[in-house]
């Protein structure tokens, strides 16, 4: 209560109610009480803090995935495209392989677990070898049900960050504005355009980046002090780096060969693929200036 009231409530319990107890407290000025209700024995007595206590969820194991050299441990992450009042923008999809930095990428208009899941299984199949490991941060776009039965129908184990260690998923991050937003910019797209720009991903981006896209690979040397020391001298393509490995068909799908996979890097150069994908993106732009169709008749 304002102290003018409680003032009041102490003057009524000696006078009206005859309580000796409150004699001195009766003529006590209203700035004094709010000066004993700053000081600190008084807040120890009378406010009550309780801490907020963190919901434990279960779904995926805080550490960092240890592929072993070993291609199918994804790193995952979602970029925004942001809002306007009234108006969802698109989200995107990055998911980087952490051995051969495959990389697919996809775009949704929302991000919940109806949405996600179709968008997650598509990409899953587009790898060319089987997936091991999904690593993510904590967001709940990923760490739900929806998403845990997905990734354990496919036997894949489900990893995600851990607290004060920004590194945990740093491949993708540092991904996202090279692969993402230097393409497509940080300016709004709208919701409404992610059938157009999922089409512009699959068709085009995608495969530039996986058979025309050279990619620094770290030699890791350690010192005679056990600190280790990455040199990037290896620029190979993705495609390059999964064909390296030894030998290279236990790590393919289930039907899929080195026989079909060359021809598709073979067939442009890679200067032809980035030109192809730049002139799909300049026709993707003027699309995304028109009211896109059909999606939210």
């Amino acid at each position: 209560m304002s102290g003018p009231a409680t003032r009041r409530i102490l003057e009524r319990e000696y006078q009206d109610y005859g309580k000796p107890g409150y004699q001195r407290l009766a003529s006590i000025s209203v700035a004094r009480l709010y000066n004993l209700r700053h000081h600190q024995r008084y807040r120890e007595c009378r406010l009550n803090y309780t801490k907020t206590r963190p919901t434990a969820v279960s779904i995926g194991e805080r550490r960092r995935p240890d592929p072993q050299g070993q291609p199918g441990y994804l790193r995952i992450d979602t970029v925004h495209q942001g809002d306007r009042p009234g108006a969802k923008g698109v989200y995107h999809i990055n998911a980087v392989d952490e051995v051969t930095q495959w990389q697919i990428v996809a775009a949704t208009a929302r991000i919940s677990e109806v949405w996600l899941e179709p968008v997650l299984a598509a990409m899953l199949r587009q790898f060319p070898f089987p997936i091991r490991g999904f690593h993510s941060d904590n967001g709940s776009e990923f760490i739900n049900q929806t998403v845990a039965r997905l990734l354990n129908k496919l036997l894949i184990e489900q990893t995600k960050s851990r607290p004060r260690h920004s590194n945990d998923n740093g491949l993708v991050e540092t991904n996202n504005g090279a692969v993402i937003r230097k393409p497509m910019g940080y300016g709004y797209i709208n919701a409404e355009h992610a059938e157009r720009i999922q089409h512009f991903y699959s068709a085009h981006l995608n495969p530039y980046l996986n058979y025309h896209r050279p990619c620094a690979q770290a030699d890791i040397e350690v010192d005679e002090k056990g600190r280790q020391q990455r040199h990037y001298r290896r620029y190979p393509t993705p495609l390059e780096t999964l064909l390296a490995l030894s030998p290279p068909t236990p790590a393919l799908r289930q039907g899929l060969t080195v026989a079909v996979l060359q021809p598709i890097a073979a067939a442009v150069s890679d200067t032809e693929a980035a030109q192809r994908m730049q002139q799909a993106k300049g026709k993707l732009f003027e699309l995304l200036r028109q009211p896109a169709e059909g999606l939210w008749k």
